[in-house]
């Protein structure tokens, strides 16, 4: 299902492969610093932006290269829709890979929250901010954490609102995401959208960061889960180069989710350590109640050989982990 396309700039960029038509060009990049970022918790704050950055910024330069990608300078928008787009750097990003300063930046504000507390259905929030720029011919590039995609669907919309009320020509969308299957279905919509209103609408572009992830539902079959938020490796369809990580560190394959709350793990690390503490305490104290790190691993990595992380005590993993944690949360 992923065929590799490029592999320069120390990243990796594959192509999925699957039968039925799409209108997007869906890709999966991985990288050292993308890894990093979704297998170890402890990477937060400002080392956290820096490495995605980074990691943003090769992968535009490799598609460049590939003439997957053909960004002009002065046509070139950073959208971000608020705050999950500010994680990227992508503006930064975009002049590290290219040497450009005439790009432009977009921002508008999307937060989503469940109808109710028992909801699985999520609704918009808050949306006052906008400050959105666009010159005549625009190619959009934007990064987002996508689970649920309200706050995608509702900033895609916005977006081409806007471009029309700016007589701006949308001629491509390029987007980085952790996320799921649900950010394809979104962006075929708005590619199909885009080439009915903007002549000479080229490409959309997905680049899935590591995997293309699986958000649960109350029917995942998975102990600890947060539905319409996670994103996890079961069932998902991750870069070769990032399944064979999980081996490096029997903590990997057991996180919650590959990024938890992208926004507190950016900007505020109270909250964000707050909850991936949380997480590894139900661990221990499932580990306590005779919970095996054979049992867990095969609930939420399945595909992966247990037998190749050799005999692993939960309990000691668990409390490993917290020490680590709460040792930067006391600090």
């Amino acid at each position: 299902m992923l065929n590799r396309i490029s592999m320069r700039n120390d990243c990796s960029i594959y192509k999925i492969e699957e039968e039925g038509k799409t209108s997007v060009n869906r890709l999966v990049i991985s990288s050292a610093e993308t890894r990093a970022i979704c297998n170890d918790t402890t990477v937060m704050g400002v080392n956290y932006t820096r490495k995605l950055r980074t990691a943003c910024s090769a992968v535009m330069k490799s598609l460049q290269e590939e003439q997957v990608i053909r960004l002009e300078e002065r046509k070139t928008i950073v959208f971000n829709i608020l705050r999950g787009g500010l994680n990227f750097g992508l503006r930064e990003a975009i002049a590290d890979a290219f040497g450009w300063n005439l790009h432009g930046s977009s921002f508008i504000s999307a937060q989503r929250a469940r109808i109710n507390p028992d909801s699985e259905e999520w609704h918009i929030i808050e949306s006052d901010y906008q400050k959105v720029y666009m010159p005549h011919s625009a190619q959009i590039v934007i990064g987002d954490v996508v689970a649920t995609g309200t706050s995608l669907e509702f900033g895609l919309e916005a977006l081409v609102k806007q471009a029309e009320m700016n007589n701006t020509n949308i001629e491509s969308i390029l987007f980085f995401t952790f996320g799921g299957k649900r950010t394809e279905e979104i962006l075929e919509n708005v590619d199909a959208l885009c080439r009915s209103k903007f002549e000479g609408y080229q490409s959309t572009t997905l680049c899935y960061i590591e995997g293309r992830f699986t958000v649960p539902t109350v029917s995942t079959p998975l102990t600890i889960k947060l539905t319409g938020t996670d994103l996890v490796k079961r069932d998902a369809l991750m870069a070769p180069e990032f399944i064979e990580s999980q081996y490096e560190n029997p903590a990997f394959p057991m996180e919650r989710c590959v990024i938890y709350d992208a926004g507190s793990r950016a900007f505020w690390l109270p909250d964000y350590l707050e909850d991936a503490i949380e997480y590894w305490e139900q661990v221990h104290t499932m580990a306590r109640r005779g919970r095996t790190f054979d049992q867990q691993v095969g609930e939420r990595v399945p595909l992966l050989d247990r037998s190749r992380f050799g005999t692993i005590d939960l309990e000691e993993l668990a409390a490993a982990q917290l020490a680590k944690l709460r040792s930067i949360a006391n600090s």
